[in-house]
């Protein structure tokens, strides 16, 4: 899909991933619909894209925000919410959020759009997943279980879809303010975060070249793709590189 002129919702505009891809969406001649939650930082990137700021929180405001943004060319489904500890550990409530935010609304806010696309003969819908959600990560179970959904959620829509493009987006770390926001700075020695705007630039080449899924970093489709074809030796590695590195240090742990 050609993205100049075309009308482009992106959720969790704000900052991060989604303030990144509005200004990689700008540059490339699309008009924004900017929705988020903090409406100070989120008219910023409006001021500074040309978009139009539509403050308020997704899990509750779905019909809202899809009324407010009209008719849109590309969704964006970047909103979602991070915890990170044993499961055991986890406040009562914090996995509904979790659900409600990175799976459920995105569901909604889809079911919403998409018969005006499905109208117009044209759309792209992209959704911000995580490689957390194809392989599984260490103290964020619940997290990675919403990425997974999202994952399976956009297969089958691809399935189910003609003349409407589906894109999963599986970023690994980003440096953004998720880990302050989820309370737990990320403490793993690899692999190293990348900046925001190289998951922008993927998930603008993925509406523009038609991209089913794409890695961010590229590499990480490897650990994706040895899950699958050796889980044995994949469970293995990753008990090791999964920890954080203050576990590793431990006296006794395993290095």
């Amino acid at each position: 899909m050609r993205l100049a002129g075309a009308r482009v919702l992106i959720t969790g505009a704000s900052s991060g991933i989604g303030a990144a891809t509005a200004r990689a969406m700008a540059a490339s001649g699309a008009r924004l619909v900017l929705a988020g939650r903090d409406r100070a930082r989120l008219d910023a990137v409006a001021a500074e894209t040309g978009g139009l700021a539509v403050a308020g929180d997704l899990t509750t405001g779905v019909a809202d925000l899809a009324g407010r943004a009209g008719p849109v060319d590309v969704l964006v489904g970047n909103a979602g919410r991070g915890w990170a500890g044993p499961l055991a550990a986890m406040p009562d409530g914090t996995a509904e959020e979790l659900i409600a935010a990175n799976l459920t609304a995105q569901i909604a806010l889809t079911r919403l759009l998409l018969p005006g696309m499905i109208e117009r003969g044209r759309g792209h819908l992209v959704f911000v997943a995580s490689i957390a959600g194809a392989v599984g990560v260490r103290d964020e179970a619940v997290y990675a279980a919403t990425k997974a959904g999202l994952i399976g959620f956009a297969e089958s829509l691809r399935y189910e879809l003609r003349r409407i493009g589906v894109s999963v987006i599986l970023p690994g770390v980003v440096d953004t303010p998720f880990f302050a926001r989820r309370g737990v700075a990320y403490a793993r020695r690899w692999p190293a975060p990348i900046p925001a705007e190289r998951v922008a630039r993927a998930i603008v080449a993925a509406v523009e070249h038609g991209r089913p899924e794409s890695f961010a970093p590229g590499w990480l489709r490897l650990p994706a793709r040895l899950r699958g074809a050796a889980p044995g030796p994949f469970r293995a590695l990753a008990g090791v590189f999964g920890r954080p590195v203050s576990d590793r240090a431990r006296p006794g742990a395993t290095p």
